[in-house]
């Protein structure tokens, strides 16, 4: 999940066989020279829609998009999606949000569930846990788009944020080009304006990478060596940090996709270049985050839209499993943020910039 390209995870053992999930192949037509569209394969649940099948969808234009609910890079791209939704679902656009999960709690119904709700998504979501529909379409980022044309053939893809205008005009042409074969005369072309929720950004300021804290996902920024994995160790916070490393206090748990506090309590430090800071972590305990920026508490200039100021402390409430926007400066620079983690059981999966 970077800004390009959301973070790799592609599992060969659960690839399923392509013969037993493809749409059976049509008459040569005008779009032959463009790949099929794969079916959606071992989809578990199906959220706000029935199962769908894209030959069922034969005669529409559908967007498939591929994304999962921590991922910063996906999130930032939902704005446009429910925009599109909502503006062409009635000129013959079908969305269908293929969830693949990157971490093991993304898996669970009921989490995905509160996403789409909490981010008030109305069209179809597809839970694809084991990878299935994403092995079909030989799928290896967050966020990727394909848009399929009224006959089931892949005539666009885009990989992670950006060119919303540029997919936004191959949704109008694609839909255009439907409604003549239909013999439809009702026009496609509406205005192309930026969503009122969009999150703007700036990558080319962001100077710190996503960190992992799991050793299946560990690229490197972890600011420890021979950490064994599934091993418990008692960390201490360097006198001296590097950035882009993070560093550790207390006890804590090297797992496959998080570290997680053994302690009663302990703390998280990072030099960081970018405006804004997100986590995804979360605590079967209800643990508490308390956030300094720069050696000080965070203030309403600067605070993230998850956190608490009380009594002149920043603080948050870390229960359920995903994002928590804990920093949302005013502008880019390089900073030290420190968490001190209090609750035995605190999960942190990854830091994530904006």
């Amino acid at each position: 999940m970077i800004f390009v390209a959301a973070a790799i995870l592609f599992i060969e053992s659960q690839k399923p066989d392509l013969t037993q999930a493809r749409v059976d192949s049509q008459p040569d037509n005008s779009n032959s020279k463009y790949p099929k569209a794969p079916d959606f394969a071992g989809i578990e649940r199906w959220i706000n829609s029935e199962p769908l099948k894209i030959g069922q969808l034969r005669g529409k234009v559908v967007l498939v998009d591929f994304w999962t609910y921590t991922c910063i890079n996906c999130i930032r791209t939902l704005p446009y999606l429910k925009e599109w939704d909502r503006k062409y679902k009635d000129k013959g656009l079908v969305i269908v949000g293929v969830h693949t999960p990157e971490f093991e709690f993304e898996k669970k119904y009921e989490n995905v569930l509160k996403a789409v709700n909490d981010y008030q998504l109305k069209y179809a979501v597809a839970q694809d846990n084991n990878y299935a529909t994403w092995s079909l379409y030989q799928n290896r980022y967050w966020p990727h788009k394909y848009l399929i044309d009224m006959d089931g053939y892949i005539r666009y893809d885009h990989i992670g944020e950006g060119a919303y205008e540029e997919t936004e005009k191959m949704i109008q042409a694609l839909l255009q080009e439907r409604m003549e074969k239909l013999n439809q005369k009702n026009g496609v072309k509406v205005n192309i304006t930026k969503p009122s929720e969009a999150i703007a950004i700036s990558p080319q300021n962001i100077g710190t990478p996503e960190i992992y804290f799991g050793y299946q996902f560990d690229r490197g920024n972890l600011g420890y060596q021979g950490l064994k994995p599934n091993a418990i160790a008692d960390f201490k916070l360097p006198k001296n940090p590097f950035k882009n490393f993070v560093y550790l206090e207390g006890k804590w748990k090297y797992n496959a996709d998080n570290m997680e506090l053994i302690d009663d309590d302990g703390s998280i430090l990072l030099i960081f270049e970018a405006k804004d800071v997100n986590i995804v972590a979360g605590s079967e305990n209800n643990s508490t985050a308390i956030i300094f920026l720069d050696t000080d508490f965070l203030n309403e200039n600067n605070k993230g839209s998850e956190i608490t100021i009380k009594d002149g402390k920043s603080t948050t409430n870390i229960s359920e499993f995903k994002l928590y926007n804990i920093v949302s400066g005013k502008g880019y620079g390089e900073h030290v943020i420190q968490i001190d983690a209090i609750g035995k059981g605190f999960k942190i999966y990854t830091f994530t910039f904006g």
